[in-house]
């Protein structure tokens, strides 16, 4: 069972990321060149939570603005699921 992580070793993992802290979340946004990137954009992440079997929640806003949330449910926080997730979605902006 995964293990919800202490605010420093969070704090930790996320250093050198654009990934921010938001209550018992971390979040993720994202802006796009248009429209139809920012969909695109949200169907990649999409991929990379089925292959991961661990799902965020993407809001995909305004006309090319995607936001990325991701917090484990059953412990009230998150987890190093959702960090190795985090880190899978950064690569997809590689």
């Amino acid at each position: 069972m995964a293990t919800r992580l202490e605010e420093s070793e969070l704090k930790d993992a996320l250093a050198g990321t654009t990934w921010v802290i938001e209550g018992d979340s971390i979040v993720l946004d994202a802006e796009f060149s248009d429209f139809a990137a920012g969909w695109a954009y949200a169907a990649r992440v999409a991929e990379v939570a089925m292959d991961a079997n661990h799902h965020p929640d993407i809001l995909a806003h305004g006309w090319n603005k995607v936001r990325v949330t991701l917090s484990t449910h059953s412990v009230g926080g998150v987890t190093d699921l959702d960090v190795d997730l985090a880190r899978k979605i950064d690569a997809l902006q590689g």
